[in-house]
């Protein structure tokens, strides 16, 4: 009994208050963190507290952690990388509005000269794609002209013109029948020559000949299955790809 009372006498009993207080002080900053919902803040807080008997304060104070969680969480970013982003999504962003621009001044020509059933236009990317089909450009088997190809041609020569930026390919198309003329020993031949005289009659309307690639690819890339006199037709087609080429 004495001794316990020498114990009392001695102040023993402050540590088990300095638990005490030290376990409340760890069970208000837990309510405190998930009352927060801020799980990283929650995470932070839980490993931070190192309680220990007789240790009179936490590793961390809850003023503390108040005033972390009322600074706005940032993301850091180089200036360089910023501007770097910044310009990429500029650079998107003309993209995509001259695509739209090329788009709408293709569908106004068609409308305008009613060519809605031989002439398509989408944008696949940053890319316009002009489909037109062979019917309107050339005879059958030929790659001659056809006279009402010329104010077709003359339009799309203008678009060209009022887009110097864009680059434009070329491509001949064909069904998947054979041909063998003098001329023209298979389809690679004449989807080939189509394209070329297509070019040079864009370069004959004053466009630059290094914007300008002309290809033919016979009957690689069907647009449908070449089962029907239908879907042949739609597959004879002279297309025009017009894409802006970042400078290097």
């Amino acid at each position: 009994m004495e001794a316990l009372l020498e114990e009392d006498r001695s102040g023993g009993w402050l540590v088990t208050y300095a638990d005490l207080m030290t376990l409340l002080l760890t069970f208000f900053i837990l309510l405190f963190s998930i009352s927060s919902m801020n799980l990283q803040k929650f995470k932070k807080a839980l490993s931070s507290i190192q309680v220990s008997l007789g240790e009179s304060t936490p590793s961390v104070g809850l003023l503390k952690l108040i005033d972390e969680e009322e600074q706005p969480d940032t993301l850091s970013v180089s200036p360089s990388e910023d501007a770097a982003t910044k310009k990429k999504i500029a650079l998107e962003d003309i993209i995509g509005l001259k695509s739209k621009d090329i788009y709408r001044d293709v569908q106004h020509f068609v409308q305008k000269q009613r060519l809605s059933d031989h002439i398509v236009a989408s944008i696949e990317g940053s890319k316009v794609i002009i489909r037109i089909t062979g019917k309107i450009l050339f005879p059958s088997g030929l790659a001659d002209l056809n006279p009402q190809a010329g104010p077709i041609l003359d339009d799309i020569a203008a678009i060209a013109k009022r887009y110097p930026e864009h680059h434009v390919r070329i491509e001949g198309h064909s069904d998947n029948i054979p041909i063998s003329t003098e001329q023209f020993p298979s389809n690679w031949e004449l989807s080939a020559v189509r394209a070329t005289t297509v070019l040079r009659y864009l370069i004959g309307r004053g466009i630059n000949p290094h914007r300008l690639t002309a290809t033919g690819y016979g009957a690689l890339f069907p647009l449908l299955p070449n089962t029907t006199d239908t879907n042949r037709a739609r597959n004879r087609r002279v297309e025009f790809v017009l894409e802006k080429k970042e400078k290097g």
